[in-house]
């Protein structure tokens, strides 16, 4: 079973993700978790380096204590617009690839610490040459069973995790709320307490487990 976790920087899909495997865990079961941008996306290293060298970004984690100023997947110039689409679809290739190697193991639940969503987000969606593209692409990868975006206020989220500007956050958050209206398969986690998600995530597993006929999980802290 594939499960995705997407969402604006700062959002607490760090958190979810631990609390969710935690709890699969306590209930027996086998995960494998990987990291979009470091088990997926091709060319990493060096799309890290040419982006910090032209853009002239900060490298690192933000956070209150020491914030940052990225420089990346804000930047929304054609040229860069226009990279985007042959990295993305080179990374959506390879999203197919890394996913059918995993269909062997014995891990009953995969789970995608950000998605192909997450790099859609930063295309210009109001195009008609990047809705085509998102629906190319959202045919070709695998669809995960459950597919979470974690919303979030944006300056609440900026206050957690201060790298992109709070102009930023707000499209992009507009980007994923786009993007789910678009694909109908994703589910949007309303901003709320980490409990609350934390509860509403697992209500939808419970039920997804429920409809495939799946062993069931029991309800723990």
């Amino acid at each position: 079973m594939i499960l995705s976790f997407s969402g604006i920087d700062g959002a607490g899909k760090s958190t979810q993700i631990a609390e969710l495997e935690s709890w699969l865990h306590r209930a027996g079961f086998r995960t494998r978790l990987l990291s979009f941008w470091d088990d997926v996306v091709v060319f990493r290293r060096l799309r890290e380096s040419l982006s910090l060298k032209a853009f002239k970004g900060d490298p690192g984690i933000g956070s209150p204590e020491r914030p940052l100023t990225r420089r990346d997947k804000n930047v929304t110039s054609w040229p860069v617009s226009a990279l985007r689409f042959f990295l993305y679809f080179g990374d959506a290739l390879n999203l197919i690839r890394t996913a059918m190697s995993q269909e062997k193991s014995d891990n009953e639940f995969l789970i995608f610490d950000r998605y192909i969503y997450d790099e859609l987000a930063n295309l210009p969606l109001d195009t008609r040459l990047a809705r085509f593209f998102v629906a190319v692409v959202l045919k070709l990868v695998p669809r995960p069973d459950l597919a979470f975006v974690v919303d979030a206020d944006p300056v609440a989220a900026f206050a957690r995790k201060p790298e992109y500007p709070l102009e930023f956050l707000h499209r992009n958050r507009q980007a994923y709320l786009a993007l789910s209206a678009f694909s109908g398969t994703i589910t949007i986690l309303e901003p709320d307490s980490a409990e609350a998600v934390k509860q509403k995530i697992r209500q939808r597993m419970l039920a997804e487990l429920e409809a495939r006929k799946l062993p069931a999980l029991v309800m723990s802290q």
